[in-house]
């Protein structure tokens, strides 16, 4: 909620972006405009009262729509589900209790028994009867400076009685009892009512939403009204893309649960960042490449948990290991492993190739290969992990083919994915790999970049000894002129790469001059593979 509690106010909104305007113009409700829901007296979840209490819902905004219940029932339940659309301070949502399914976890810990005694005391509200009663609690991103808090979220249907209008309601009601109690990210009112109506007969309907306030003269306070703008603007614009047909192609927490990856993050950062980032010994942005490695580094540990969970952890290696600060916290952390990469990080020009600094490519077996945006590596580490017979993860950044050279590959063949330069390249790796006899698995990682996908290969579908790599390498464009972009490479200084944040034109893309992020300490080796 809370990153939408900047700016001006929603009317300038309008004024300096037209095309929000057309998109999303709410009816701004007047300070004593009537209520649009009425809580009933008494609070039982099987009472159907008609007798008004004292408190007031106050509708701020309504605008109309063209999607009917089943499409906002869904909107809704997904953005329950994930609070993080509404706000950058929040991670995700645990779900402590669902009426439908029953408790998210039979033995409920100590600290949740509070919430879920909360279940049986939820307000009744005139024409409406509850169908499904959810607990959740929020998880903010950083648990140090803000806590976690518990929201039961409501949800009714309106009276069956052949009526015109179908109403659906969604109540939010924050576990707090004073303002002073509510965290940052959370709007400062007692709840948030969101009213959606629809008219089968016309197929048009309006949503709404309403406050109530701890203190009637919030309803003034400029942060709760733009606040109250947004998360509505968030409904009108899923609602209208689900009518349009619009169909999610990133899905993340294939591999691996959400809630398992972020506390690790958040452990991770606790345990390293601070330091990290007072030692950070180069003019690049610190917090942007350490979170980014930490982030990577909680979902190697997890993932590895699940592949050799109490037994022997075989080592790793990352390849183009860069600065050697994933490697480093990886380390610290109790996994032994290695890195390498061209050229050392310490700035200036390489010293050129030297053979005996080479490394044949060939890991002990069962090493698990790390390639994070290894560049002109990224399409060999399928090929190194089947000749070495090692598991691999690979996070491709900057399109090369075999030959080391920048390159774009053809638009993927399955055609609900992207054809993006990024997305044919990741698609170009994975067909790769799939050749080799990896069974590939893809993650769209949580990390604060636009190169987020990661190939994994853990499981071969077939022996090594069925695959022809020289023909495979001949097959997708062979090695010539590998060895001379080596020597020019090493010849030249650490590069960064910037990227737009939408990659989806025909060029291959760039490359920016300047030092690639670092640490202090860090431990790359003047190798490379040939």
């Amino acid at each position: 909620f809370a990153s939408y509690t900047t700016g001006d106010d929603p009317s300038a909104r309008h004024r300096k972006q037209p095309w929000l305007a057309m998109a999303f113009r709410p009816e701004e409700l007047a300070l004593d405009a009537p209520p649009v829901i009425f809580e009933a007296a008494g609070h039982s979840s099987g009472n159907t009262h008609t007798t008004p209490t004292k408190a007031t819902w106050r509708p701020l905004y309504r605008h109309e729509c063209a999607f009917g219940p089943p499409v906002f029932d869904s909107v809704m339940d997904n953005l329950i589900r994930n609070p993080n659309i509404n706000s950058t301070w929040l991670f995700r949502a645990d779900i402590l209790h669902d009426a439908q399914d029953g408790p998210a976890n039979p033995a409920t810990p100590a600290d949740e028994a509070d919430s879920l005694a909360f279940v049986a005391d939820i307000p009744s509200f005139v024409g409406f009867e509850l169908q499904r009663h959810v607990i959740r609690k929020l998880i903010p991103r950083n648990t140090l400076r803000d806590k976690p808090l518990d929201q039961t979220c409501l949800i009714y249907k309106s009276n069956p009685g052949g009526e015109a209008v179908e109403r659906t309601l969604v109540i939010y009601l924050p576990h707090v009892s004073t303002p002073s109690d509510m965290p940052f990210y959370h709007p400062v009112v007692k709840g948030i009512a969101f009213v959606h109506e629809w008219t089968p007969a016309e197929s048009c309907g309006s949503i709404s939403l309403s406050y109530l306030f701890f203190d009637e003269q919030d309803r003034t306070v400029d942060k709760l009204i733009r606040t109250a703008f947004q998360l509505l603007m968030v409904i009108h614009k899923h609602g209208k893309g689900r009518v349009q047909g619009y169909q999610k192609r990133v899905h993340h927490d294939v591999l691996l649960p959400q809630a398992r990856v972020q506390d690790t993050y958040t452990k991770l950062k606790q345990k390293h960042a601070r330091s990290l980032i007072k030692g950070w010994a180069e003019q690049t942005d610190p917090e942007k490449h350490i979170f980014e490695d930490i982030c990577i580094a909680a979902f190697m540990i997890e993932l590895w948990k699940d592949m050799y969970g109490e037994g022997p952890f075989p080592g790793f290696v990352d390849v183009g290991c860069g600065n050697g600060l994933l490697v480093h916290i990886l380390n610290q952390e109790g996994f032994s492993g290695w890195g390498f990469d061209a050229r050392s990080r310490t700035g200036g020009s390489g010293d050129g190739f030297d053979e005996q600094k080479a490394h044949d490519g060939v890991f002990p077996k069962g090493t698990f290969i790390i390639s994070n945006h290894a560049d002109e590596l990224t399409p060999w580490t399928p090929i190194l992990a089947a000749v070495s017979d090692c598991p691999f993860i690979s996070i491709p950044c900057c399109s090369h083919d075999l030959s080391g050279k920048l390159f774009r590959a053809s638009p993927p063949k399955d055609k609900t994915k992207a054809d993006s330069t990024y997305s044919s390249f990741v698609g170009w790796v994975s067909e790769i790999a799939a050749e080799c006899g990896w069974e590939v698995e893809q993650e769209m990682l949580r990390i604060p970049s636009t190169r987020n996908a990661a190939i994994v290969g853990r499981k071969r579908t077939g022996d090594i000894s069925s695959v022809d790599i020289p023909a495979l390498v001949h097959k997708y464009g062979g090695t010539a002129g590998y060895f001379d972009a080596v020597v020019r490479l090493m010849k030249q200084p650490p590069s960064t790469h910037e990227h737009e944040a939408n990659d989806t034109g025909p060029s291959v893309g760039k490359k920016v001059k300047g030092q690639k992020a670092e640490t202090k300490n860090s431990k790359s080796r003047l190798i490379t593979l040939i």
